[in-house]
Order: structure tokens, then C-alpha cells, then sequence
């Protein structure tokens, strides 16, 4: 098993021993002092970490019991330590308190351990004022592979500040400038999350992501127009293919801000792009949702797009993704969804009057929610539908869906045909 990269060495003691180089002082019961530079790596905000990607509803005591177990499983701590004294909880991601300094470097090598189906981002939050501390994946670690279908997380790295939700980016203002790209002609009714959302499924479904996830950090939007924050120069100058992408009756204008200083940057279009993709042409490089290979160059010119893909193993999607199917759909005021529950959820009356409640809670959000129907049986068994006023309020809910991750399983959203609703066939 590889040893994890921050856990202290008797090589380095001796180092610090042949320099002359005292080890820091702590506090004893001889008064020793402890170094002012040691006692301010000791705050509280460098003995925390991010743990994101943590399934809803995991309870703060959960999550520290199976940490603090995984870390003397691998021996990160003694076999009778509690190094995680401290945890708190916020929808998907927690922040967790270390005992010591030595110990949160040591939790670092936690990154990508799964939990509950998901892969728990490990990092240090955006406030860390350490210096970097070397460290592993969980899987590098151990040797155990990431089962299959779970995401895998992005390796800590030096220069690189943890954004809420386990982005990471730059802080170098100049290069963050180069991952930046207006969005014009966008609606009111488009919200900073509507679009990071349906931007970064459009670039993760044609192939022009060079990590798995979402490309897209962050979004603001003012008025008519919007900036969006890509993760890497790379996927940004990929992104500048969406250009002229139709979204909620709008054909959005992606390119770079006016305060780009940058080379420029050949590209193509949306049609472009999906013209490419629909023929084979375009490969995905995250093929069975494994890591997707490095990005080529972005593409070249507006009426001959070259592949996306550098990798010799990348192959072409059989059948389009979900959002190129829902762009050949007619739209309509239902909405289908799949991947969310097992016929075990629906076998409890108590677990099944809770799981419509939410349900109509959460999707209400996304517009006029006129009905909803969970099957129990039959072949709209494990389906959810919903009926809103309008198509708008639909397409909503289907940029707002599709894609989240419900138990473990991808939820797919698409359109129904309302005559098969109003006469309660429910088969596909």
C-alpha cells in the first residue's frame, strides 16, 4: 500500500537534526513556548477541511464516525485516536475539525474515499492561510479502485483555492481572466444556477469537459447579459464552441470579456458542434464515466470542427446524450423522470407519502406544479411525472433535474406526451 504523502518521516527528522534545525516547540508543563509562526499555523482554519460531494441528509455525527474510522483503518492516526474532534454539516458539503495541524495534513489523503455512493471531496477550504501540504487520493493510497459509476474527485494540488460545491481554480487574477466568458441575449427568467447547469451539461454531453463534473464554477448574472467562471484556460476556450446554443427561446452569445487580453482563440458554434457530434465525427473523452483524457486544441474554424478528443481510446457514443434528445423532443407541459426511485421506496405508505411531498416541494420551484404522479405499480412503476402550466415552467424544471444524482443513480428528466398522461398510460 503507498504511504500517504503528509505523514511525518524519521528521514525528515533527521534532516532537521544534521541542519541544525530545532523541530517546533508546543506548550508543556515546563511553559516551553511555542514559536509564533508554529502557534499561527495552529488556528482553528488550518486544522479544518472541505468535505464535499456529501449525499443529503448525512448526519454530522455519521460523517466524523466513518472518517475518523477510515483514518485509523489506513493508520492516518493511531488505532485509539479521534483525530475529527468537530464536524458541521451545510446541504452537500461539511467542514470538519482536526485535533492538530499533523493530523488535518494527514486527513488530506481522504480525497475521493466513497461514501453512501458518492466520492467525498478532501481539501483545504478557500480561508487556509498553510503553506501546500503534499498528499493522495484515498484511492492512491489504499490501491482500492473507485467502484464503478462513481465520479472521481480532483487531486489536491499546489496555487489552487477550493471553491463551495469541490471546484478548484486559480487565484492568479490573470489567469482567471483567460477561464472567463460572457454569455449575452440571456432572459430574466435564466438564474445564475439555471445556466452553470445547463452550460456545463452541454459541454459534458458533446465532449468538451477535460475533467468529470461540471466545467463551470460559478455564474453571475446582470441583466441581459452573464459571466460564468470555467475551471481550466482549456475548458474555456472549449466552451467558446457553445456560442449561439438555443436556450429557453434564446440563442445565447458565449465569447470572451472585453477586458481579455489574451491570444485569440479559434473556434466554432453550437450547430457546428452538434453537427460534429450527431455524426460520429465528435468524440466524448469520459466514455463509462471514467476520467475523461485531456482536451485537444479547441475547434479551429466555424465549418470544419475537429475532434475534441486527444485520446486514441475515446469511442462515439452510440445513442446522443439527454439534452440532444430533449432538443429533437416536442416540448410539452409534462415531464418524465427516471433513475430516482427502486420499487423498494414504493412499497411503504408512510416512505411513499414522504417521498410525494418532497417531490412536489422541490419541483414546485421550477414553476406553476399543476399534478404529480407517482405509479406504484405498472409500467410507470420508479417513474415520477409532472404536470406544470407551461412548457416554460417544464423546461424548467427538465434544466433543473436531469443530471442530479438521487441514492447514488443519475436522474433522467425528458418530456411526456400529455394525451398518454390525461389518460394515465405511463409507458415509455
Amino acid at each position: 500500500m503507498p504511504q500517504p504523502l503528509a505523514m511525518p518521516t524519521a528521514a525528515a527528522a533527521a534532516m532537521m537534526s544534521s541542519n541544525n534545525m530545532a523541530p517546533p516547540l508546543s506548550m508543556n508543563n515546563n511553559n516551553m513556548m511555542m514559536p509564533m509562526s508554529a502557534l499561527l499555523l495552529d488556528t482553528k482554519i488550518n486544522r479544518e477541511l472541505f468535505v464535499g460531494n456529501v449525499p443529503p441528509g448525512t448526519s454530522e455525527a455519521l460523517l466524523m464516525q466513518f472518517l475518523n474510522g477510515a483514518m485509523r483503518r489506513v493508520g492516518l492516526c493511531s488505532p485509539d485516536a479521534t483525530p475529527i474532534i468537530n464536524c458541521r454539516t451545510n446541504a452537500k458539503f461539511a467542514f470538519v475539525e482536526l485535533s492538530s495541524l499533523e493530523d488535518a495534513n494527514r486527513a488530506l489523503n481522504l480525497n475521493g474515499i466513497p461514501f453512501l455512493g458518492a466520492s467525498l471531496r478532501v481539501s483545504r477550504p478557500s480561508k487556509y492561510a498553510g503553506p501546500y501540504v503534499p498528499s493522495q487520493t484515498w484511492q492512491q493510497l489504499t490501491g482500492q479502485p473507485l467502484p464503478p459509476g462513481m465520479v472521481p474527485v480532483p487531486e489536491n494540488t499546489p496555487g489552487a483555492q477550493l471553491l463551495l460545491g469541490g471546484g478548484t481554480a486559480s487565484t492568479n487574477p490573470e489567469e482567471k481572466l483567460q477561464r472567463e466568458l460572457f454569455v449575452g441575449n440571456t432572459t430574466p427568467e435564466m438564474t445564475e444556477a439555471m445556466l452553470r447547469d445547463f452550460l456545463g451539461r452541454a459541454m459534458e454531453q458533446v465532449g468538451l469537459t477535460t475533467l468529470p463534473g461540471n466545467p463551470i464554477l460559478a455564474c453571475r448574472v446582470s441583466g441581459k447579459f452573464a459571466f460564468v467562471e470555467l475551471r481550466t484556460k482549456e475548458e474555456a476556450a472549449n466552451a467558446l464552441n457553445l456560442n449561439n446554443i438555443p436556450y429557453l427561446g434564446a440563442q445565447l452569445r458565449v465569447g470572451r470579456p472585453s477586458k481579455y487580453t489574451g491570444p485569440e482563440t479559434p473556434h466554432g458554434n453550437w450547430e457546428d458542434i452538434l453537427a460534429k457530434f450527431m455524426s460520429g465525427e465528435l468524440q466524448l473523452q469520459n466514455v463509462g464515466g471514467g476520467a475523461a483524457a485531456p482536451a485537444g486544441p479547441a475547434v479551429t474554424t466555424a465549418s470544419a470542427p475537429t475532434s475534441i478528443s486527444s485520446s486514441p481510446t475515446a469511442g462515439v457514443v452510440a445513442n446522443p446524450p439527454q439534452q440532444l434528445q430533449q432538443q429533437q423532443q416536442q416540448p410539452t407541459t409534462v415531464v418524465e423522470l427516471k433513475q430516482m426511485l427502486t420499487l423498494e421506496d414504493l412499497t411503504d405508505d408512510a416512505e411513499y407519502e414522504d417521498i410525494l411531498e418532497d417531490t412536489r416541494e422541490e419541483c414546485a420551484s421550477f414553476g406553476t406544479l399543476k399534478n404529480i404522479i407517482i405509479p406504484r405499480s405498472g409500467p410507470g412503476a420508479t417513474k415520477i411525472f409532472l404536470e406544470y402550466l407551461t412548457v416554460e415552467d417544464a423546461g424548467s424544471a427538465i434544466n433543473g433535474l436531469a443530471g442530479r444524482t438521487f441514492g447514488g443513480r443519475k436522474v433522467e428528466a425528458v418530456y411526456f406526451d400529455p394525451v398518454k398522461f390525461a389518460n394515465q398510460d405511463y409507458s415509455d
